[in-house]
């Protein structure tokens, strides 16, 4: 039977996958694991919030009966960033933080994520604990000992963009930023934040009404923000995903700056400063080579771990780092956050352009990304990946004509029947055609 959980949470289609009752028996579990260390004679407390799904109203309502259920007291902040809830859950006085979103996927779908004491992302550990005690039977509190649902929206919005505009030490007057909002969870609070810091702030796709998040727009649909910014005369615009942990950003001429480039500015900028840690940075295996070689000739080194933000997280917690993220736009700032924060990161930028005098254009163009090329081998055994001795050999070969110049990486998909074929090199073409080749033994060896 497939884990239930994946790399960032429960996710599927809403009201057939991630159901009610499912969101029920959840919230029940994840109460006995996660507040096991509850203060005696003091009830246990947690918060919910949601990005803008309709979905996410009947998802929310369920988790916080299962949570009160099991004798938790629960506070609705309702619809807020992920980073929020991960703020509140670290700030305040609250043993278990629960997001209802599906981030960046369409609308029709949810998903379920909890954050711990501190506001940190669950490890495999205890997310293993909770799906082992799944509905299972056991002696839930009556009477008295039943929790409580109270509304603190509007006390956490506030609480949390004051913690936003804190992570910064420059006004932002004078610049002219556009904000893509993905018509999520973001849509109030990173104009807010932004226009609180003292920029002038142009939004569009802040309009939600339960249906249309991350519909052609956002991060994942850049096309609007990048006209916009242009038609607009902005010094940038930033892209937001549907719960707001990623963020991606566009210059004064319309180009995308991704989530290397972010990262690779903010780590140089503190080693400017004396405050990057180890004069290290931590990135996955997706980042481009582009970023490490540019990191390289900044005297900044770089470490690598799986794909997923919680990943990085636990990289920098044990090796003591600040800064670490995913070319997705997932960016972690430790000294202000627990996990990737689209709108804190659009501050952080914003302030560098200040500070720095440059443009976002000639920032970005410390790290020049290397051409890469993406293939989905589908309908293949995946398993069989890593021990299959041709496509070793044929994975060594490239490896070897592309020298220093280039990689390989693949990629088993967690989901799906397929492996991903990813080729970095010095020029497109070149980056084309190993990728094709590495794909069709891919499809020949390990075909099903």
């Amino acid at each position: 039977m497939p884990r239930l959980f994946g790399t960032d949470g429960v996710r599927g289609l809403a009201n057939r996958e991630i159901t009610a009752n499912l969101a029920l028996s959840l919230g029940d579990a994840a109460a006995r694991v996660l507040t096991k260390a509850a203060q005696e004679g003091r009830r246990p407390r947690a918060v919910i919030a949601r990005d803008t799904r309709v979905s996410g109203e009947l998802l929310g309502q369920a988790m916080a009966a299962g949570l009160a259920s099991a004798g938790v007291d629960v506070e609705h902040v309702n619809v807020l960033p992920t980073p929020g809830l991960a703020f509140l859950t670290a700030s305040q006085d609250v043993d278990l933080g629960v997001v209802i979103s599906a981030s960046h996927n369409p609308m029709p779908d949810n998903g379920i994520k909890f954050f711990a004491r501190g506001g940190y992302k669950l490890e495999d550990a205890l997310e293993d604990e909770i799906e082992g005690i799944l509905g299972s039977k056991w002696s839930r509190p009556t009477g008295a000992g039943v929790g409580r649902i109270s509304d603190a929206t509007e006390s956490a919005d506030e609480a949390y963009i004051h913690h936003l505009i804190s992570s910064i030490d420059v006004s932002l007057e004078g610049l002219k930023v556009v904000v893509d909002c993905a018509n999520g969870a973001t849509s109030a609070v990173a104009p807010a934040a932004l226009r609180s810091a003292g920029a002038e702030v142009v939004v569009i796709n802040a309009s939600p009404d339960g249906y249309n998040i991350n519909e052609n727009c956002g991060s994942t649909h850049p096309e609007s923000l990048q006209a916009a910014v242009v038609a607009e005369g902005a010094d940038c615009g930033f892209g937001f995903d549907g719960d707001a942990d990623r963020c991606l950003a566009v210059d004064s001429e319309g180009n995308m700056v991704d989530g290397d480039q972010i990262m690779g500015i903010l780590a140089i900028s503190l080693k400017k400063q004396g405050k990057l840690p180890h004069d290290t940075l931590v990135v996955t295996v997706m980042s481009n080579l582009g970023l490490i070689l540019a990191m390289r000739a900044a005297g900044i080194a770089t470490v690598q771990t799986a794909v997923g933000d919680r990943y990085v997280l636990e990289a920098m917690r044990e090796g003591g780092y600040a800064i670490g993220g995913e070319q997705s736009g997932h960016v972690i700032a430790l000294e202000h956050a627990t996990t990737g924060d689209g709108t804190l990161t659009a501050l952080l930028v914003c302030a560098e352009l200040v500070k720095s005098g440059k443009t976002l254009a000639e920032l970005a163009s410390q790290i020049q990304r290397l051409p890469q090329t993406l293939i989905n081998v589908p309908n293949v055994d995946k398993r069989k990946a890593p021990t299959n001795t041709e496509l070793t050999a044929a994975v060594e070969t490239a490896e070897r004509s592309l020298g220093e110049t280039g990689r390989v990486l693949l990629r088993p998909s967690g989901t799906e029947p397929l492996v991903r074929v990813m080729v970095e090199a010095a020029t497109q073409e070149e980056a084309d055609a190993v990728a094709a080749s590495l794909a069709e033994v891919v499809a020949r060896e390990l075909a099903l």
